[in-house]
This record gives C-alpha cells, structure tokens and sequence, in this order.
C-alpha cells in the first residue's frame, strides 16, 4: 500500500485551495487500523475492512497536518466518522480509491465529498435518486453531452450534501430533501428542500471533477458564510 497523498489533483479540484486532501490509490490495509477502529470493523467482509482502511489511511494522514497524530477515527451511529475537536472532514472511497478532506472549524463549517466510478447509475437507481425537475435537466445535459454519467454525477452532489449536513443537523436528508442543478462547467448548486437548515444557508454552492476514471464531488462551506 502507498502512503496517502494528494498525487493526481482531482480532489484538490473540486475541493478548491483550504482545507488539506489526501488520496489512497489501490487497496486499503487492515493492519494500518488504530485498534479502537479495528473493532468496529472486526465483523465486516474482507472488502469492507480494506475500504474502511484505505479511508482511515487518507483521513489520519490529513490530521496529521491539522495537528492530530494518531488519531482513531471510530464511526458513529451512521458510521459517520468522529473528527477531533475543531475539525471538520469528510472521507469516501470508491473501487481503488479512497480520499480524505479536512479542515479547522475556524476556516470551514463543513465539508461533504464524494468519488464515484465514471458509469451511469444501474437500471432502476437513478428513479430514486432524481426528482421530476432534476431528471429532465439531466436528459438536457445528456443531450448535450452524452458521454458524461449525469445521473451519477447527481447522485454523487447529493452524497456530498448529505456529508455535510449530518455533522451538524444529526439528522436524516433524503434525496427527496434536496434538489441539485448540475452544470456543464464542473459547478452545481444544492437546494434543500426541508424546513429549518441553520447553521447551513439553504442554497450550496459545489464543484465536480471527471478524470482517471473517477468522478467527484465536493461542498465546502466556509466559516463566513452569508446564513
């Protein structure tokens, strides 16, 4: 296994100058797990504990730069990780890669991040995922440009969303809850639907990247926001 890093950008990209990256590419270690996280892992299959693994490689490696060695990054009851006191992050992973973003709580309010494989949703997904409005907007954007997997790309914002409200509302956010305008030129924004979304603004501003393979996503939401 190579030590994370930040070697092909992508992340960066989408995440923008701030908050510190670090990428795994290929398959995560179980060995390299603190042993509070083992344990929380101990249960899993083989693949989801090199997964989880590969994660807690990146996000140790970006608390390290914050200041936070050694770090053991065990799951809450929605097996969101539990970041050190002023710090903020967010970590996800997709088939050969996992990727790590933090930031302090000073600078940043929240961070959401989210890689996918470059591949249309399976048959019967994207239905769940989309509302009326983002499916039609979707088939727009495929008309225009065919070999990008909006839908995907879609879900994927949404995930990134999601990442980064539950650290700070503690709570369920449905795709129902949420809607998402994609644009051509690597930005969306993110509307939540639901009542009351303090200390988030209602409208959320995020970038996307495609390259290597991979899509991701990412909202940033700094310190000084307009609520």
């Amino acid at each position: 296994m190579v030590e994370p890093n930040e070697s092909s950008g992508l992340v960066r990209r989408a995440v923008g100058p701030g908050p510190v990256v670090r990428e795994l590419w290929g398959t995560g270690s179980p060995a390299t797990l603190t042993a509070a996280e083992a344990r929380a892992v101990a249960a899993a299959v083989p693949s989801r504990r090199q997964e989880f693994a590969a994660g807690r490689a990146c996000a140790r490696a970006a608390l390290e730069e914050l200041g936070h060695p050694g770090w053991s990054l065990v799951p809450g009851p929605r097996r969101e990780p539990r970041w050190p006191a002023g710090v903020v992050g967010s970590i996800s992973h997709c088939p050969g890669l996992a990727v790590a973003v933090t930031a302090r709580t000073v600078d940043t309010i929240t961070i959401g991040v989210d890689v996918e494989t470059d591949a249309p949703l399976p048959p019967g997904v994207a239905g769940d995922v989309m509302g009326t409005g983002e499916a039609a907007a979707v088939e727009r954007l495929a008309a225009l440009d065919a070999a990008t997997p909006w839908s995907r790309l879609l879900f994927s914002a949404k995930e990134s969303l999601y990442k980064a409200w539950y650290p700070l509302r503690q709570e369920w956010l449905g795709f129902d809850e949420a809607h998402v305008e994609l644009s051509r030129d690597g930005t969306f924004r993110a509307r939540i639907l639901r009542a009351g979304t303090a200390p988030l603004p209602r409208e959320l501003d995020g970038r996307w990247v495609r390259g290597n393979g991979i899509l991701v996503t990412a909202l940033v939401v700094p310190a000084d926001v307009a609520r």
